[in-house]
């Protein structure tokens, strides 16, 4: 919440180049846990907060996306500047922090130069101090603020240092930051002498910050930031030259056209799957705390309505689901070492030449990447692709991704398939579903880059060009915050529409005949319970709505209970677990409450034969269906947002609901044609 702005409130502002620690330094002040990498794309909208209360300062801060200069060419960069000048609630800002990173000076102060021109109260936060002194090199920061003409400090946002110098200077200063000025629109002047007047001046300015420095360290500034810009490992002091050929030797390797690629699909091979691995037996932990608490709430409720809509329909509902978040934070810890020791930005430039060749560019990544997690913030990120066709045809293959809200449904699905001790072979395979789909999404944007003007209008490829970050030790606390805050957001996501739709399926696979007469001579009451909830299913509500979509279910050899499952899936796919559950009556108190769905899913028959309801074809149908159906209206309604129109997101809609039914009945007869059923 922020507060309404007063004449003692500051607004301010961050702003600066991707990757020069801007969202890392608003998290600082903020206390805030937005994601932070090392590549364009991670901020795609403004966030606003205020400024922590242990800093004494009445301020409301923004950071927005990463820009290079006042002259915006892609969406999120329109955004950046136009909320530099006015944001829509919060107006002018009183003071603007620009973030430099110090390794790049030459590059970053242009940005520095164009904001102090408009007239804007500026700080600059120098940062990545530390990768400059590593390789030999500082900054006179005085000297640097007298030639420029706006305060500057060192800063590091993770530890902290530097930031209590810009915080008393900001307090000393706010009264004459509140002062009116007139600002000169620096966006629109896009003029190539100003832009080469404005680079001599920033020449310049390093020509006599390099006096400075030479005096005391007799290190030529100039040269070195050429040397730096250029990834070279021709520094003249030994240490520079160590770190950086060691750079420069795990790139041959990594970004490597053959070996790159290689390397990049090992990696990503086994972070996929190390999610089913490690996460094994947490998972089985926490099923078997909540099959204990719904045996308990049985137990104390009764076995009544009330009863069985608390234990059945909230406790076995929602923690079916839960159960699957340690899985969802391993895959967010591996991707958090990966983003914070600079390689994903290097993936990023690998699978830039692949890509343009289907219509895309590496700037594709980031989305494709971010749609591990969730289509919706991937479709957002998007934005940072400045060629409307490119933009479109990312967010057009998305759905593709295997998002985290299919982990859960994987892996219920795989265990049914490689029980107890084939539990590697499982983490293998699913592995090999999220690389699959990765070339599924990748075929399909060839086709569609194929088909030129029928489904998106061509247009001209546009280059990619990215600024690659050190390697660096991944932060312990960075890493874990964002899985933390990851696991956090599934649950915020997730919890509410299950919790909602449990109660929901409960209520329609229980009703109108919640108390059934079954015959109870000479049986167990075990058995009773058994017959009542056979009786109750079939006598239900859904059961009524199951009998009309059951010609759609059996061509894929599965019943109208396995339809409403998928049909409660389309609102999100984690459902589907959670309605299995509920349907399949999943009450067993004898194991954890994964067991017990694997055990009613072994023994559910189709109608009143013999016949299985679950075999390896039926299950690998249902697999191959959630791999490329798009179940996710949300996902449908950012799709509409982003492109402008319901034209794209119905075709999503049609073409891979009807293209994972499709493949789906293919494997499912195919399988059984071959005696695999």
């Amino acid at each position: 919440m922020i507060d309404n702005l007063t004449s003692d409130n500051l607004f301010i502002t961050l702003v600066g180049p991707p990757n020069s620690g801007k969202t890392t330094l608003f998290n600082y002040f903020s206390g805030k846990n937005y994601k932070t990498v090392n590549y364009p794309g991670a901020t795609v909208d403004s966030a606003v907060a205020n400024l922590q209360k242990k800093f004494n300062i009445n301020a409301s801060l923004m950071d927005s996306p990463g820009i290079i200069s006042l002259n915006p060419e892609t969406d999120d960069e329109k955004i950046a500047v136009n909320y530099l000048y006015k944001h829509p609630k919060l107006g002018k800002p009183d003071l603007v922090i620009v973030t430099v990173d110090s390794s790049q000076l030459s590059r970053h102060l242009y940005l520095a130069k164009q904001i102090i021109n408009s007239k804007f109260n500026v700080i600059i936060a120098l940062t990545m101090v530390d990768i400059l002194e590593q390789k030999g090199f500082e900054i006179n920061e005085d000297k640097l603020s007298e030639i420029i003409g706006c305060k500057t400090f060192k800063v590091d946002g993770r530890s902290g240092r530097g930031i209590d110098n810009l915080l008393s200077y900001i307090n000393d200063n706010k009264i004459s930051f509140k002062e009116e000025t007139i600002l000169n629109n620096h966006s629109a002047n896009n003029n190539t002498d100003d832009v080469l007047l404005l680079y001599k001046e920033i020449e310049k300015i390093e020509d006599e910050c390099l006096v400075e420095i030479e005096d005391k360290k007799n290190i030529n500034l100039k040269r070195a930031n050429k040397q730096l810009n250029l990834v070279t490992n021709k520094f003249e002091k030994k240490k520079c030259n160590q770190i950086d050929a060691r750079t420069v030797k795990i790139d041959k390797v990594l970004l490597h056209n053959t070996w790159g690629l290689v390397f990049f699909f090992l990696i990503m091979s086994f972070t996929f799957t190390s999610i089913f691995w490690f996460a094994q037996p947490i998972m089985n932990f926490v099923s078997y705390i909540f099959q204990n608490l719904a045996d308990e709430a049985l137990n104390l409720a009764g076995n009544n309505w009330f009863g069985m809509l608390l234990s059945n329909g909230i406790i076995n509902g929602v923690g079916s689901v839960v159960v699957f978040v340690p899985q969802i934070m391993i895959l967010f810890l591996i991707l958090g070492i990966l983003e914070d020791s600079g390689y994903l930005a290097r993936g990023a430039m690998l699978i830039d030449k692949p890509l343009s060749k289907i219509g895309l560019n590496g700037k594709s990544f980031v989305p494709m990447l971010s749609g591990f997690a969730c289509a919706i913030p991937a479709m957002m990120a998007a934005r940072t692709i400045p060629n409307r066709r490119e933009r479109l045809l990312t967010i057009f293959i998305l759905p593709l991704l295997s998002c985290s809200a299919r982990l859960p449904v994987y892996t219920l699905l795989l265990a049914f398939l490689f029980p107890g001790n084939k539990a590697w072979i499982a983490g293998i395979v699913l592995a090999a579903i999220y690389l699959f789909s990765i070339l599924s999404s990748i075929l399909a944007a060839a086709i569609i880059n194929k088909l030129n003007n029928k489904v998106i209008k061509a247009q001209d490829n546009s280059s990619f060009i990215l600024e690659l970050p050190a390697y660096r030790r991944p932060e312990v606390k960075v890493v874990a915050i964002n899985m933390w805050h990851s696991g956090k957001l599934y649950l915020q996501k997730a919890g509410p529409i299950i919790l909602v739709l449990s109660i929901c399926i409960w209520f329609f696979t229980s009703f109108p005949n919640i108390d059934p007469k079954v015959n109870t001579d000479n049986i167990s009451q075990e058995q009773v319970n058994e017959l009542k909830d056979s009786e109750r299913l079939a006598t239900s509500y859904a059961a009524d709505f199951g009998k009309i979509i059951q010609p759609v279910m059996t061509p894929l050899g599965l019943d109208w209970r396995v339809g409403v499952a998928l049909i409660s899936a389309f609102t999100a796919r984690e459902v589907f677990v959670s309605s299995m559950a509920l349907i399949f009556k999943v009450t067993d108190s004898r194991g954890s409450l994964m067991e017990s769905m694997l055990d009613a899913m072994k023994n559910s028959k189709i109608g009143n034969t013999e016949k299985k309801l679950f075999t390896p074809s039926s299950i690998i149908g249902i697999i191959i269906f959630f791999m490329f159906a798009l179940q996710c209206l949300s996902t449908i309604a950012i799709s509409r947002k982003e492109t402008g129109s319901w034209r794209i997101p119905i075709l999503q809609l049609i073409i891979f609901s009807g293209l994972a039914y499709f493949l789906s009945f293919v494997a499912v007869n195919g399988l059984r044609i071959l005696g695999l059923s």
